[in-house]
This record gives C-alpha cells, sequence and structure tokens, in this order.
C-alpha cells in the first residue's frame, strides 16, 4: 500500500485510534475523510486538521450505509482506501441472559464493516491502486472473558478479512489487517497510559505506521505488545493468555463506549 496521494475513508474516525490513524495519514499528505455518528467529535477533529474532512454516517443502519456510500463517492471520487474502525465495546454478563448489546455489538463491529466494504467494493476496484484496512483486536486471537460478543465479533472480522483478501487477489484491491493491543482509548473507560496494561495512542499509532512503510505491506500490522496474543495458539500460550485476561476487569462494568 503506498501511504501518499490516496482519498482515504476512515470510520470511527474521530476518536481513538481512527483519529490517531487519520491525522498519521493526513500529515502524510493523503486526503482523509472522516466518519461517524457524534457530528460534535468529527468537527473537533477536522478543526484541528485543517483540509480533513467528515461525512456522518450510522453504521448500524443498512440503507443509511448504501446512500452514505454514494454520497461519499460522488464528493470523492478518487476514494481508493477504506479503514473499518468504527466498533463498540460493551462489558456482558452471560449469565443475565441479555442479548440486546451483544446483538449491538455484532451489528456495529461485524455487520458494519461488511456492509460499507460491499457497498464501496465497486468504486474500489475501479481504481488504479486501492485497499481495504480492517482494525481487529488481540482479543480476536485469545478472547477477553468480560467483553465476549467483541471479542467473538474482532474473531470473525479478521477470519473474513482473510477471505476477502483471498477473494480479491488480482484485483487494485490490497486487504490489510491492523491488530492493535490494549491502547488506552474511549474503547476501555477507567484506562489511561499509567495502567502497565495499556500501550498510549500516541506510541501505538507510530510503530503501527512505521510497520505500513514496510514494502511490501505485510497482510497484517502487529506491533511488539499485541503478539502475545495474536501468536498466543501457534506458541502454545492460549491458555496462560486466557487466564491473565480473566483476571481482568473494566472499571466500569456498565459502561458503553463507541469510537464511531
Amino acid at each position: 500500500m503506498k501511504l501518499t496521494n490516496n482519498t482515504i475513508l476512515i470510520t470511527g474516525g474521530g476518536s481513538g485510534i481512527g483519529r490517531g490513524l487519520a491525522e498519521a495519514f493526513h500529515a502524510l499528505g493523503n486526503k482523509v475523510i472522516i466518519a461517524g455518528r457524534r457530528q460534535s467529535v468529527l468537527d473537533e477533529t477536522t478543526d484541528a486538521n485543517p483540509g480533513m474532512a467528515s461525512v456522518t454516517l450510522d453504521i448500524n443502519d443498512p440503507e443509511a450505509i448504501i446512500s452514505f456510500a454514494a454520497e461519499v463517492t460522488e464528493l470523492h471520487p478518487t476514494l481508493n482506501v477504506l479503514i473499518n474502525n468504527a466498533g463498540i465495546m460493551r462489558p456482558e454478563n452471560l449469565k443475565s441472559h441479555r442479548v440486546a448489546d451483544a446483538e449491538d455489538i455484532i451489528t456495529t463491529n461485524l455487520l458494519g464493516p461488511i456492509r460499507l466494504t460491499a457497498a464501496l467494493l465497486p468504486d474500489l476496484q475501479k481504481q488504479p491502486s486501492a485497499a481495504i484496512i480492517n482494525i481487529t483486536s488481540g482479543l480476536g486471537f485469545v478472547p477477553f472473558p468480560v467483553t465476549p460478543t467483541y471479542s467473538a465479533t474482532k474473531a470473525a472480522l479478521h477470519s473474513y478479512t482473510q477471505s476477502l483478501r483471498v477473494q480479491l487477489k488480482g484485483t487494485p484491491v490490497e486487504v490489510i489487517e491492523i491488530i492493535p493491543p490494549a491502547v488506552a482509548t474511549e474503547l476501555t473507560p477507567g484506562r489511561t497510559t499509567e495502567d502497565p496494561r495499556m500501550m498510549s495512542t500516541k506510541d501505538y499509532i507510530a510503530e503501527t505506521m512505521q510497520i505500513l512503510k514496510t514494502v511490501p505491506t505485510p497482510p497484517e500490522i502487529n506491533v511488539e505488545r499485541v503478539k502475545f496474543l495474536r501468536f498466543a495458539e501457534a506458541t502454545g500460550n492460549f491458555e496462560k493468555a486466557l487466564q491473565m485476561l480473566s483476571q481482568v476487569t473494566l472499571p466500569n462494568q456498565n459502561g458503553t463506549k463507541s469510537s464511531s
């Protein structure tokens, strides 16, 4: 993937990892469009980065995604990179038999990227070179028991990304997966960079962008901090990693955070 002269759409680009990627690509001279539901968050980001554009999007609404895709490709006909970043994490007590949270998480984290990819893929394939970048998580490889559906959606998105890469082989569209570790963002309320388990957004984005400069671009972007989870099963450390995550609780067990 070339890192300059792109037109890049980033969902959930107003905060957290999405904003970090948006600002990093913007600084390289790319045309960056951020999308999300909270206009105030989008405005705050674009105001701080003159030249960056924004478009509102409800990633949970299938019809809104179709109209959004038509609008954004009309406004930005050179759009050639889609970064599926928007997501939500909610703690769940599976003994409560409550499924509403799980349904919301699946709709945002899994159906959202699948629907948006399908809506934009015809236009992406018309570009000389293009890329789809899906943001998954180390928790897609070792689940965080407090957030079971979030972990499951990231595992599913990893699998979907692999299939997408195979099916798009031979087209102009490159498929890349970015796999973050625990990063101090809104997604994990109450966690700060003072927590040794958390990586700062600044450090995470810097290391990620450095890996993206590799030629050819790796199909997976794994910073050092995520490799323990990403390769836990292959190295025989799965049970150890699961036990470690089983001892962790979120500061706000009733919290809901979204990067969209």
